[in-house]
């Protein structure tokens, strides 16, 4: 199937949320409708990666990842699931956000990451080049705010490349699916 994108992306705003999305679930799709919401997104991409760089174990299989992960977003069109590892040969974000830049060349780019992941973004290979590329929006996880504001990464550059962003929460996590 080829990806397609929502209308002409030209001069518009693109989010992007990159994870295994093992499995995908409500808080993902929230995140996505909020930001398009709050930053008049025209289209949130799912990227989503075969093996997240940072965890040992493997998730559960791409396609049916990637199936699933269409189904719960059939009736939001905005959002657009696709893994591009094969197409950037890459498993990176900064891979991937270079890939964007490139291919929406006259468009904004918006990064969504959970507050887990600012606490470590900067052991992410290229996060400064992330930042030069495009704004990041952090989402808040249950037990994860104050460390995320303590993080090296939030300290480095606090409102200039990051934003928090305050929602309700959801209290369901991937890995807590997983185990049901």
């Amino acid at each position: 199937m080829k990806f397609m994108v929502q209308g002409k992306l030209e001069n518009k705003k693109i989010g992007v949320l990159g994870g295994s999305f093992d499995p995908a679930h409500i808080g993902h799709v929230r995140i996505s409708k909020l930001a398009k919401k709050n930053y008049d997104l025209s289209q949130v991409i799912w990227a989503i990666t075969k093996q997240n760089p940072f965890k040992k174990n493997n998730p559960n299989d791409l396609y049916k990842r990637t199936a699933y992960a269409k189904k719960i977003n059939k009736n939001n069109k905005f959002i657009k699931v696709k893994c591009f590892e094969e197409i950037i040969k890459s498993n990176r974000t900064v891979d991937l956000i270079k890939y964007l830049k490139k291919k929406f060349k006259h468009s904004e780019i918006f990064f969504l990451m959970g507050a887990d992941n600012l606490i470590n973004f900067h052991k992410w290979k290229g996060y400064n080049s992330i930042t030069k590329m495009c704004k990041i929006l952090v989402f808040d996880r249950n037990g994860y705010k104050s460390k995320a504001f303590r993080s090296k990464s939030f300290k480095k550059y606090n409102k200039k490349a990051v934003e928090f962003i305050k929602f309700n929460k959801v209290n369901i996590s991937s890995s807590q699916l997983r185990k049901i």
